[in-house]
This record gives structure tokens, C-alpha cells and sequence, in this order.
């Protein structure tokens, strides 16, 4: 095989990597959404979770990808909400909810 042929053979592992990755981490995401939801007494409104923005970070283990997505939520089937949560790899960073209660407290 030639030079060419192996860096494009790697190229394209590395983006069937990625993409799979990201598919892993989204779920993971979702299940952590939805989780926060029913702490918090919210209706997480499904197939709403959506990254916004992808980063890279180091850390003492090595070089991860930083995604930041947004969800929608309400609460009590009325308005639109929306949250959101950071993953680091596949860990959660952040997760962000406000619930009306919360806001009237401000």
C-alpha cells in the first residue's frame, strides 16, 4: 500500500471513530438529561438534545473532546425551557436546569 492510501484509510477510521464516539457520548447525554428532568420535577422533551458546540481540552489523562449540548424541556406540558449540559468525554462537566420556581427567587 502506498503512503496516500494509508493516510486516507486512516482518515477515514478516524472519522467512523468520531462519529461513533459522538453517537456514545449524545446517549449518554440524553440519559443524563432526561435523569435531571424527573429530579427536578420537569417533562424532558424528547429528541431535543443537540450539540452546539465541540472543543477540545487537555487534561491529566490525555487530550478530550469538550461538547456542549442543548435540551428543551417544561414544565407541566406548558412552555419551553431550555438547558444545558456539557460532557467531557463521555463524563458530565455540567448540567444546567432552571425550573420557573427558581427564576422567581432572583
Amino acid at each position: 500500500m502506498s503512503t496516500s492510501t494509508l493516510n486516507l484509510l486512516l482518515i477515514v477510521l478516524l472519522l467512523i471513530w468520531f462519529w461513533r464516539d459522538s453517537l456514545k457520548v449524545r446517549e449518554n447525554a440524553t440519559r443524563i438529561s432526561r435523569a435531571a428532568c424527573d429530579a427536578q420535577g420537569v417533562q424532558f422533551l424528547d429528541q431535543t438534545v443537540a450539540r452546539r458546540r465541540i472543543g477540545v481540552r487537555w487534561i491529566r489523562a490525555g487530550l478530550k473532546f469538550r461538547r456542549l449540548y442543548e435540551f428543551d424541556y417544561s414544565q407541566e406540558g406548558s412552555g419551553r425551557q431550555t438547558g444545558y449540559i456539557i460532557m467531557l468525554g463521555n463524563q458530565l462537566e455540567l448540567l444546567h436546569i432552571e425550573t420557573w420556581e427558581s427564576d422567581e427567587s432572583h
